[in-house]
């Protein structure tokens, strides 16, 4: 009953002001990112406002369906925190919507004094005490992005097509440009790093993996990470330029993109290896066919949607399990890095690289 009210609620409504609630983390909030359009198409009078950590600000500044960005600093202090409890208890929402479903975001829920407050049936740390409209089919059963998508869906605007639309400024583009000027096709892009240890393929899989594509497709790699993911970044070129004695480019950009410049990157190449992460997402989110690794995670729900893509996972029993950190000691310790072999993702790559046509079958026998 609370549900059917709750999607009547919705429809009915005609809010000026709406507040979406999605600070983090990068995967996150590009899974998201659809909404916009939608509720600018269902809401054309509205204002729309995004939440968001000031680290991620730039996948949501200069969005047309967004006017404006209230910035979130977890590292901030009491100041900062309440100075944007303030913000959002000033801008008189109508309609805001708790994605994250946390005690902090919950928090900033009660603070906008919205009389609609929207969550999902994922909330957890007290977050759906602060919401009083639950969207329908959001539990943790549901994948991640098919469970944001719930928000069209009840909306009735489940049919309008998925857009990962994020601003990327001209001198961004000609950046990218100028990176991969001149580097063979096809370009693989590969992210071995990850914030989680048990989402991490070993650096030398990853290795043995792009040496085989390489040899095969005679293309180019570039290594993409964050600032702290460089270490990974570097050995993996150290061990590629080994492998290949220097025979295919191999561009390290690990720790020297802004979430622009990664945006314009992925946007030129062919296709991605990773690890389940935020590039992960945000290249599925581009439409740029992914090969995504998982470990400890789920691909069936945290991983992208879409044909175009290639999801491997391990098939130990703890698969799955979310664990930050392996809670199993001895020879069981991170089984599920171990148990992905290069020859299962070896095989995946293949299928992904010729359904997409990236390359022709004549090539992935040769490579056999």
């Amino acid at each position: 009953m609370f549900r059917q009210v709750c999607s009547s609620r919705l429809l009915q409504l005609t809010p000026t002001r709406i507040c979406v609630i999605k600070p983090s983390a990068l995967g996150d909030v590009v899974q998201t990112l659809p909404l916009l359009p939608v509720l600018k198409s269902r809401f054309p009078g509205a204002r729309i406002s995004w939440v968001v950590n000031r680290e991620l600000a730039d996948l949501v500044n200069g969005h047309p369906c967004v006017d404006e960005v209230l910035l979130f600093d977890r590292r901030g202090g009491w100041r900062e925190w309440s100075r944007l409890l303030s913000e959002l208890a000033s801008r008189r929402f109508d309609l805001t919507f708790d994605l994250q479903g946390l005690l902090r975001t919950g928090v900033m829920t009660l603070a906008t004094r919205a009389p609609i407050r929207v969550g999902l049936q994922t909330a957890r740390e007290g977050a759906s005490l602060t919401t009083n409209c639950v969207i329908p089919d959001t539990s943790k059963s549901i994948p991640a992005h098919a469970r944001l998508w719930r928000v069209a869906e009840v909306l009735g605007h489940g049919d309008a097509e998925k857009q990962t639309q994020i601003v990327v400024s001209n001198v961004d583009r000609d950046w990218a440009a100028n990176a991969l000027a001149g580097l063979p096709r096809p370009i693989i892009a590969v992210h071995p790093g990850a914030r989680w240890e048990t989402k991490r393929w070993p650096v030398e899989k990853f290795a043995s993996l792009m040496e085989r594509g390489l040899r095969a497709w005679r293309g180019s790699a570039i290594i993409l990470g964050s600032r702290s993911e460089q270490p990974d970044a570097d050995r993996l070129q150290q061990e590629l330029s080994v492998l290949l004695s220097d025979s295919s480019p191999i561009l390290n950009l690990a720790g020297h993109t802004t979430l622009k410049q990664l945006t314009a990157l992925l946007q030129r190449v062919d296709t991605v290896v990773s690890n389940d992460s935020g590039p992960m997402h945000l290249a599925a989110g581009l439409g740029i066919p992914t090969l995504g690794l998982f470990t400890c995670t789920s691909a069936a729900r945290s991983g992208p949607g879409g044909p175009q893509h290639e999801l491997v996972s391990t098939t130990v029993p703890c698969a799955a399990s979310y664990c930050k950190k392996c809670p199993n000691r001895g020879a069981d310790y991170q089984a599920c890095l171990e148990e992905l072999n290069v020859e299962r993702v070896w095989t995946a790559f293949q299928r992904l690289m010729v359904s997409n046509r990236i390359v022709a079958d004549s090539k992935i026998a040769r490579a056999a």
